[in-house]
């Protein structure tokens, strides 16, 4: 099926390539609705992304600048409370001063355009940009899986593209990027990741490789997985003929949470691109 011209790449639809190819061919050119539940018990579930997307809610807004006696008005749920807490208590403290919440970037890139929605960059104009993503998974994933997320290789690489509009036209050196990811289930160890030239390179040529790989797809056929443990967490496993059982509710939110989970839904046909 072919990739329509105005398409945009974000770190959602090229995590769902790399989970499962057939995945990113019925959710985003296809965009199949699938009425089957991701995990279970459901209720569950879709109460511990709702108080995620609260969360986020609470915490773009103190960065905004709004009072922590508004904020805190908004958490009456015991686990919004620790998570408010762990925030305002364990929070990384050393951040450059300008701030940008809630920030969407995008770039023509390979025939098409890559985007991203960031919970926070924080600048020190000509100096130094802090990108940093809060999470409420139930556990922190290791840093092995963090470094191979596709949010981990996108963000830092957009932001060297296209952050000259958030620093008086000069773009970003690469060495003058990190990423910081902030959990609230073990807040007071944040993982970092400093980014680098070497970095750069290696991720401009990994994200033309998988475009690339996305358009012989279009040409032929989108493979479904080959690791049926993923076929669990997908809600198109029955369409598949990959069972029809959900992954429990524990197993899915232990998995590496992203825009996706927590609400994000981002048109991004509307984004215009980034003049140059």
């Amino acid at each position: 099926m072919k990739i329509p011209a105005n398409f945009a790449f974000s770190q959602n639809n090229l995590q769902d390539f790399a989970d499962c190819p057939r995945r990113f061919e019925l959710r985003y050119l296809q965009k199949l609705a699938w009425p089957a539940v991701r995990s279970e018990p459901y209720v569950e579930a879709e109460r511990h992304m709702l108080l995620g997307e609260r969360f986020h809610r609470m915490v773009e807004q103190h960065q905004s600048g709004l009072s922590v006696e508004q904020i805190e008005a908004l958490a009456n749920e015991p686990e919004l409370i620790e998570w408010w807490q762990a925030y305002q208590n364990q929070f990384p403290d050393n951040l450059p001063p300008q701030r940008y919440v809630e920030q969407t970037l995008a770039a023509p890139f390979g025939g098409y355009r890559i985007v991203a929605k960031y919970d926070l960059i924080a600048i020190q104009p000509g100096e130094r940009a802090v990108i940093v993503d809060w999470k409420t998974n139930i556990r922190k994933p290791h840093r092995t899986s963090l470094r191979n997320r596709l949010q981990t290789r996108l963000y830092p690489f957009l932001l060297v593209e296209a952050g000259h509009t958030l620093n008086g036209r000069i773009p970003f050196l690469p060495e003058q990027i990190e990423m910081v990811y902030w959990f609230t289930a073990d807040p007071g160890n944040p993982e970092i990741f400093p980014y680098s030239a070497q970095q750069y390179d290696l991720d401009r040529s990994f994200l033309q490789g998988m475009i690339a790989e996305i358009e012989a797809a279009s040409q032929s056929r989108f493979a479904l997985t080959t690791d049926q443990r993923m076929c669990r967490f997908c809600n198109y496993r029955s369409l598949c003929d990959r069972g029809e059982q959900a992954a429990s509710m524990e197993e899915d939110l232990e998995q590496d949470d992203n825009e996706a989970q927590s609400g994000f839904d981002l048109d991004f046909d509307q984004i215009t691109e980034i003049a140059y």
